[in-house]
């Protein structure tokens, strides 16, 4: 009797939550498709379906421009971070050096806070550096910042791959980095994907440091550009908002879709400790 009235909680908490879930989410999507600029005047299920919204994001914004930038700034964005991620753990797992505990604790402290808070810092370091206004200042401050946090979870992982793999590629004549490069680089690739899907899709979701260091229409992001269709006292275009955030969700949806077996087996492996 208990085990039927804690299955029926649990199959209940499954159906509340996924309502909280689904009910946004739904009513996003049909709002694109509602006529008018409003969502407070759409109905959860419009009275008559329109394209109106998605071709004004095309044809009166500058959404393929938005989508443009945050496409390369994702990809390089995945690519560094996710070298410079895989190197560090790398290094901190397989050898010994002196300062390397302090070192961890230090990357332990520094993923707790959020990058935002260093915002005047960072805006005046890249304004010395001639960066503001340029993607580029987005894939260095995404791909540096993926570091303390990534490094432990990449740590974890590849500390469960045995040392004596590496041992007998030593005693074949083999280098470190080759060793790296051939055993540990694909018997690693579920946290590899796990780190490159994260951090591709960071910047799709980041809205304060492109308003703080991207200037000018032509050169922002998509968080930044569709924010600017509901601010302001002359743009409400809310329903067109809603029609952004459903081409943005679509190839991010594929994309978990596609490499959700290793996203899975990626963060638990790389979360367990031997």
């Amino acid at each position: 009797m208990k085990t039927r009235i804690k299955t029926i909680l649990v199959n209940l908490e499954l159906m509340i939550m996924s309502i909280i879930v689904i009910v946004p989410v739904s009513w996003i999507v049909l709002s694109s498709f509602n006529k008018g600029t409003s969502l407070a005047t759409s109905t959860f299920i419009p009275k008559q379906l329109t394209f109106e919204n998605y071709r004004r994001l095309f044809q009166e914004t500058n959404f393929t421009t938005w989508f443009s930038n945050t496409f390369q700034i994702a990809t390089l964005n995945a690519i560094i971070s996710v070298f410079l991620i895989l190197i560090t753990a790398w290094v901190l797992s397989r050898f010994q050096f002196k300062g390397k505990k302090q070192g961890l604790i230090t990357l332990l402290i520094l993923s707790m806070f959020p990058s935002f808070l260093s915002m005047t810092a960072i805006y005046s370091l890249f304004v010395n550096l001639g960066l503001v206004g340029k993607p580029l200042a987005l894939v260095l401050l995404y791909s540096i910042g993926a570091i303390p946090y990534n490094v432990w979870l990449v740590k974890g992982y590849l500390d469960g791959i045995s040392m004596s793999l590496d041992e007998a590629a030593y005693i074949d004549g083999s280098t470190k980095l080759t060793t790296f490069f051939k055993i540990i680089v694909p018997m690693s690739k579920p946290i590899i994907v796990y780190c490159m899907v994260s951090q591709f899709m960071f910047p799709w979701m980041d809205y304060i440091l492109p308003n703080l260091l991207l200037t000018g229409d032509k050169t922002r992001t998509v968080a930044v550009g569709l924010y600017s269709m509901i601010t302001g006292n002359e743009n409400s275009y809310f329903t067109t908002f809603a029609a952004g955030s459903v081409v943005i969700a679509v190839p991010c949806t594929l994309l978990f879709l596609v490499f959700q077996k290793f996203l899975v087996q990626g963060i638990a492996s790389g979360a367990s400790k031997e």
